[in-house]
């Protein structure tokens, strides 16, 4: 049998390795104007993440475990909330931060009918768990500037039927969140922060995803930091945390974490539902649940992403301000991102708004950049009722989506990255000038 010198002995020698090829394979690229491009996200890593992904597969743990309980206490710790609940993405985060409002067991719990309101200006994840929950989105519409919903237009869209709000900070651009709290908490209702595009911004001082009842982050490789894919579903209440388990892990009413049992000291002295007496609780089934949890091979890389987040996050500040002063400089043609008032944003992009004018549009403009390999995206979804998914569907609309139009017809945004450099943004500089100069 080997001995724990042996085996850190040949761990060194890998990890050796793992240096020489980083530094081959993937810390060697150049920036070339017009021939490399220029992405909206994309991961930052080094070879220690590389390292730590090694290390968690020598150990051939695989599912939920220690690298996982590392993490997420990170994250506890950084956001000062009480529970962090990985998962395998960020729209699974949102998919069970909803589901598990629907349990019986809690106070105040949603029924199917329920209307949630959201915005359809948005990605469909923060909606689609509303419609695989049978509730009934309430869409309003979204400012431009900041591509968030005023709190006074998700007020106006209350009703009797109303249970819970559940909103993303656009482009980590956070909401009036505050006065939504309050609202909610006057009227008894849920709040659900999708804060999967704004890890590190802060309304007032606060981080946001520490707001509402529950939150939810994403690690897909566009995000603050990454996993490849992979979320987390953050509550500060033991009761929903328990909640969130149960529909995490397949609906069981046990609260064992993988690889224990017997945490209630009480296994096999259960009676619930009409199973017999004594039936394991490891087995019992109180919710319709999934089977979503993260991989322990995941949370190995982003143990390491956490030390580097308030890197990233100052980074991606820099870089927006640097974006933000090349697009002033066209106000005839272009209208700026604008901060939420009381806000710090941790940034995941830029967005831009292209006026109307007779001289080009924003797909001309989209194109130009595209060409010359500056990548960009639409604000997501655009108008989301306009989507074919959606066609057909049961949803109200408060109020006009007159700006959710514009949004999907005028509006792009461009990355803010820590991975774009100087160098990078001083070409995009250039390629602006160049096309908007010409009219």
């Amino acid at each position: 049998m080997s001995t724990s010198k042996e085996q850190n002995t040949i761990k060194d020698k890998i990890y050796d390795l793992v240096e020489e090829f980083y530094e081959l394979k993937h810390n060697n690229k150049s920036f070339v104007p017009g021939i490399s491009e220029i992405p909206v996200s994309g991961k930052v890593f080094d070879s220690n993440e590389i390292k730590s992904l090694i290390s968690s597969s020598l150990d051939f743990w695989l599912t939920d475990g220690d690298y996982s309980d590392q993490f997420s206490e990170k994250m506890s710790n950084f956001l000062s909330l009480k529970h962090v609940r990985l998962v395998n993405s960020g729209s699974s985060a949102n998919l069970v931060s909803l589901a598990s409002l629907t349990n019986k067991k809690i106070k105040n719990h949603i029924l199917p009918g329920a209307e949630v309101i959201t915005t359809a200006v948005g990605f469909p994840t923060t909606v689609n768990p509303i419609f695989q929950n049978n509730m009934t989105p309430v869409f309003v519409d979204s400012e431009l500037g900041t591509y968030n919903p005023t709190a006074d237009s998700i007020i106006d869209a209350y009703s009797a039927e109303t249970k819970a709000i559940m909103m993303a900070h656009t482009l980590g651009n956070p909401l009036e969140i505050e006065k939504i709290k309050d609202f909610a908490d006057d009227k008894n209702l849920w709040l659900i922060e999708d804060n999967c595009d704004a890890l590190g911004s802060t309304y007032k001082g606060k981080y946001t995803g520490t707001y509402g009842d529950i939150s939810t982050l994403s690690f897909y490789p566009a995000h603050h930091i990454t996993m490849g894919e992979g979320g987390a579903v953050m509550t500060n209440s033991t009761r929903l945390q328990l909640s969130i388990d149960s529909f995490r892990d397949w609906g069981r009413d046990c609260w064992c974490k993988s690889g224990h049992d017997n945490t209630c000291n009480k296994r096999f002295d259960w009676s619930l539902g009409e199973l017999p007496y004594g039936y394991d609780h490891k087995y019992t089934y109180s919710n319709i649940g999934y089977n979503l949890k993260l991989t322990d091979l995941q949370a190995s890389i982003g143990v390491v992403q956490m030390d580097k987040l308030k890197e990233f996050i100052d980074s991606r500040r820099k870089n927006w301000s640097k974006i933000d002063s090349i697009v002033k400089k066209y106000s005839n043609y272009l209208s700026p991102h604008i901060p939420t008032e009381d806000s710090e944003p941790s940034w995941f992009g830029y967005a831009i708004l292209v006026k109307e004018n007779k001289n080009f549009s924003r797909d001309d403009f989209v194109k130009f950049l595209n060409e010359r390999r500056i990548s960009t995206r639409l604000l997501f979804g655009g108008n989301l009722i306009k989507q074919p998914a959606y066609e057909g569907k049961n949803y109200k609309v408060v109020g006009s989506l007159e700006n959710a139009d514009i949004v999907m017809n005028s509006t792009f945004w461009i990355g803010v990255y820590p991975g774009i450099t100087d160098e990078m943004i001083n070409y995009i500089s250039d390629i602006f000038e160049e096309f908007l100069n010409g009219f």
